[in-house]
């Protein structure tokens, strides 16, 4: 496949009048609708007439100067999870096939369209966002980018957007990330996506998965078209990104949970990209970060995320249950035995790690580690439930760190042409959203040559 563009890019392009935002639309619409490509599972709604209509508003607007952004008319995905006016939200499912049309849009989407930027469709994802592999029942398995001939699994929650973003089917993705839902599926199909400090971007509109964990975040080609799509997101002015050098930088590269069980792709790709920002001034610090042992635990009966699902999930279960995906449903009912004593001691012992993991690692510029440390497993392979756990938990692990200790973080593909994709994952503690983009983009000029 060709290289696909980046918004930079993309903004150049309307900007000296190369291409316009309905030729955006409708090559993007052309790729849903090859047959031989993953549109149908990729995609669980498809906004043709609206999306160009918006396209054709945003061209009128360019060329009497009143483009909102630079951005604008350039074609976003959605998750399935976030509200958009005028259309039911099933968050991947078919429980919740009978609920109204939203009347208005999450502020997320709503933010999107203010910049300029075309929704042209809800994406497909894990059930209700509950797993880091990205398999689903009701709508078909969107397969990876990589090794389309075997069948790779996509990476989840966040599915059909990382796909849509990877295949040119839109030049940008929204995602949601509770334990990596935008960076494994970035992982995965060799993009990069963002988890950005939770309280940056509001939850409203979006069906939860962890009310203590949820983030919202974007999918895209680039560290510096996430970073642009994040300011968005976050109601903040788009500031241009600077990489910065990598001379001197102190990188922390955790031993503690993050290096075990390595796939050798995995880790002969992140020893690869250690040596080469070394080779570029990077002081590559590996330390222990006894935290990190304390995160399984904390989630042995289900952790926060089940308890706080089933919170919501506890009527629609008793309705609806035997539509859900059977290996969500299990995952939410983990909910149903945690007392309220289990999940204040949770609640209460996060409050410590969190405290305890960001004096350890906020002298660092950042930390790096492996976005997973599987490569993306065939869809065949997990019909076995032992095997698709152990694989979606593998998938999990590094990313949830992250989320557990209420950091940002952003991955990037650390592989070569040709090997099974690997995320690089960049991490910072809370708040240090800036200083993790400007980081990563120092780390993915060096790993892009």
């Amino acid at each position: 496949m060709t290289k696909l563009p980046t918004l930079a890019v993309l903004a150049a392009d309307l900007d000296a009048g190369r291409t316009t935002a309905r030729k955006l639309v409708d090559d993007c619409l052309a790729r849903i609708d090859d047959a031989a490509g993953e549109g149908a599972r990729a995609f669980i709604h498809v906004d043709r007439d609206a999306a160009r209509e918006a396209a054709e508003a945003m061209d009128k607007l360019r060329a009497i100067k009143a483009a909102p952004s630079p951005y604008a008319g350039i074609p976003v995905s959605i998750k399935d999870l976030f509200d958009i006016r005028g259309q039911v939200t099933r968050a991947g499912s078919r429980a919740l096939d009978d609920n109204p049309p939203a009347e208005d849009d999450a502020p997320a989407v709503a933010r999107l369209r203010r910049a300029g930027f075309v929704v042209i469709g809800r994406t497909n994802m894990t059930e209700f966002a509950y797993s880091g592999i990205g398999i689903n029942p009701h709508y078909g398995t969107p397969k990876s980018a990589y090794g389309r001939d075997v069948g790779y699994v996509p990476g989840g929650s966040s599915s059909g957007a990382a796909v849509s973003v990877a295949d040119g089917m839109a030049h940008a993705g929204l995602g949601t990330d509770t334990g990596g839902s935008c960076r494994i599926p970035a992982a995965f199909n060799g993009i990069v996506g963002y988890k950005p400090s939770q309280q940056r971007v509001p939850r409203d509109g979006a069906v939860p998965l962890s009310f203590s964990l949820d983030s919202i975040g974007p999918l895209a080609r680039s560290v510096a078209c996430c970073a642009v799509l994040d300011a968005v997101l976050a109601d903040e002015e788009i500031v241009p990104l600077a990489p910065r050098p990598l001379k001197g930088l102190r990188l922390a590269v955790p031993t503690t949970v993050a290096l075990d069980e390595l796939d050798e792709a995995v880790r002969l790709a992140f020893e690869r990209a250690l040596k080469a920002l070394a080779g570029h001034g990077a002081i590559i610090e590996k330390i222990e970060v006894p935290e990190f042992n304390d995160v399984a635990p904390l989630s042995a009966k289900g952790g926060l995320t089940a308890a706080e699902s089933y919170a919501w999930h506890r009527y629609l279960i008793v309705a609806q249950g035997d539509v859900y995906d059977p290996r969500v449903r299990e995952r939410i009912l983990r909910g149903e035995s945690q007392s309220a004593a289990d999940y204040v001691d949770t609640i209460t012992a996060r409050k410590s790690l969190i405290a305890r993991a960001t004096t350890r690692l906020a002298p660092y510029d950042a930390v790096v580690m492996p976005t997973t440390a599987n490569t993306p497993p065939a869809i065949a392979d997990l019909a076995d439930d032992k095997a698709f756990t152990k694989a979606n938990l593998l998938a999990l692990r590094n990313c949830t760190l992250i989320n557990m200790i209420d950091g940002c973080a952003i991955s990037l593909p650390c592989h070569q042409d040709g090997e099974a994709p690997v995320g690089l994952m960049v991490a910072g503690v809370n708040g240090a959203d800036r200083d993790v983009f400007e980081v990563a983009a120092g780390v993915e000029a060096v790993l892009r040559g």
